[in-house]
C-alpha cells in the first residue's frame, strides 16, 4: 500500500476513534431513562418511512429475483461465505470483550471453515460443535459501559442507535472486503446485501401481517436485542425482522 493509501486508512482510523470517544464521553455522562430512548422519533420515522419505499422499490425486488433463479445450495454456499468473513470482525472483538476462551472457540472455527470448508462457501464447523458466535464493536462498547444511547434510524441502514451506528464504521473496517480495491469490495458488498435481504422476505412477511405498527414493533425488538446481547454476552438469533438490520 502505498503512503497516501496509507495515511488514508489511518485518518479514516482517528475520525472513527474520536468519534466514538466524543459520544461515549456524551453517553457516560447523560442520564438517558428508558422511556426517553427514542428522542428522535419525528426524524425516526421519517427516515424510516424512506428505507421502507427504497425497499419495497428497489431492494426486496432485486432480492425476491436473486432468490427465484439461485439453486438453494449456492445461496447457502453465498451466505457461508460471507458470514466467515464476519468471523473476523467476531474474534477481534472477543479479545476487546477480555472472552479470550471464545476468542480461540472463533478462531478454530474460522480456521476449519476457511480450509476444510473452502473460503467458509461449506460450514464444516458448526457440525463439529464449534457453534457461530456473533460480536461486534456496538457490543463492545456495552460491555465497557457505554450506554446504548438514542434510539436511531439510519438511512438504508436501518435501526442501531447513537452508540451502534458509529461503531458499524469500526466493524467495516474490520472486514477483509475493505482491504480490497474498489470495483471487487464494491462488487462483494453489493453481492452480501442482496444474499441478506433475500434471507430476510419470509421475516418481512410475517411482520408485515404482525405488526400493527411496523416502527415500534422494529424499534422495540431491536433494543431488546442489542441490550440481551451486551448483557450476557451469549449469541442470539439473527434480527430477521426487516432489511433494514441488513448492512448496504
Amino acid at each position: 500500500m502505498s503512503n497516501t493509501g496509507t495515511k488514508y486508512s489511518l485518518n479514516k482510523v482517528n475520525v472513527i476513534f474520536s468519534v466514538i470517544i466524543t459520544l461515549a464521553f456524551l453517553f457516560a455522562s447523560a442520564d438517558i431513562r428508558a422511556e426517553e430512548n427514542d428522542p428522535l422519533e419525528p426524524i425516526n420515522r421519517a427516515i424510516f418511512e424512506f428505507n421502507e419505499v427504497v425497499d419495497e422499490n428497489i431492494f426486496k425486488p432485486v432480492a425476491e429475483g436473486y432468490k427465484y433463479i439461485t439453486p438453494d445450495p449456492v445461496e447457502t454456499g453465498v451466505s457461508n461465505f460471507f458470514s466467515n468473513i464476519g468471523e473476523i470482525s467476531t474474534i477481534a472483538n472477543d479479545v476487546l470483550q477480555l472472552k479470550f476462551g471464545q476468542a480461540t472457540h472463533d478462531t478454530a472455527r474460522f480456521a476449519i471453515n476457511s480450509t476444510l470448508g473452502i473460503f467458509g462457501i461449506f460450514d464444516v464447523a458448526t457440525p463439529m460443535g464449534l457453534k457461530k458466535n456473533k460480536e461486534d464493536f456496538g457490543q463492545t462498547l456495552g460491555f465497557w459501559g457505554i450506554p446504548n444511547g438514542p434510539y436511531l434510524v439510519l438511512p438504508f441502514l436501518g435501526p442501531s442507535s447513537f452508540r451502534d451506528g458509529p461503531s458499524l464504521l469500526v466493524d467495516y473496517e474490520m472486514s477483509p472486503v475493505e482491504q480490497l480495491h474498489h470495483e471487487e469490495r464494491q462488487g462483494l458488498q453489493a453481492i452480501d446485501a442482496v444474499d441478506a435481504r433475500a434471507k430476510l422476505l419470509r421475516a418481512t412477511k410475517i411482520l408485515d401481517a404482525a405488526a400493527k405498527d411496523k416502527y415500534i414493533f422494529i424499534r422495540e425488538s431491536y433494543l431488546q436485542r442489542r441490550e440481551s446481547l451486551v448483557r450476557d454476552g451469549e449469541n442470539a438469533e439473527e434480527f430477521e425482522i426487516d432489511v433494514q438490520e441488513v448492512d448496504y
